[in-house]
């Protein structure tokens, strides 16, 4: 009986293993909120991209119109398309649509409306959770003197 309390008492003083104990039960936990700390700045990053391609895009079809050379709104989708896909931006050409179509109702006297739409799916680093990749819309309306 006194060697069991002995052996007991030693045990309660040793903590030999308690630092892989502690990384099996919050190891996991800081792992995902990595993960998805990651996941977040990519969607910032894509958020950030269609918002500057939305830009660029306006930008060259005022140019074009201005210069008396009125793009048509398939050509302002390609080349939307290509600016995307192209550096700084490099976005996925299989997970980007992009949209350009005449405003329903025009705002602007004088001027074209145009709307355009880009969605794009966010690669995802959840796929072994079984979490589907998300996707982003941005809209924007163009205008262009007619």
């Amino acid at each position: 009986m006194n060697r069991l309390v002995r052996i007991l008492r030693a045990l309660r003083t040793r903590n030999e293993g308690s630092v892989v104990v502690e990384f099996g039960l919050l190891g996991g936990l800081f792992i995902g909120m990595l993960v998805g700390v990651l996941q977040v700045g990519v969607a910032m990053q894509n958020y950030n991209a269609l918002r500057n391609v939305a830009s660029d895009v306006a930008r060259y079809a005022l140019v074009q119109y201005q210069s008396d050379n009125p793009k048509t709104n398939e050509e302002l989708r390609d080349w939307a398309i290509a600016r995307a896909t192209d550096a700084p931006y490099l976005l996925d050409q299989d997970d980007l649509t992009i949209t350009v179509i005449d405003a329903a109702t025009q705002r602007v006297s004088d001027a074209q409306e145009l709307s355009m739409t880009i969605t794009y799916q966010i690669p995802t680093f959840m796929d072994l959770l079984g979490w589907e990749s998300p996707s982003l819309t941005y809209s924007r309306a163009l205008f262009v003197m007619s």
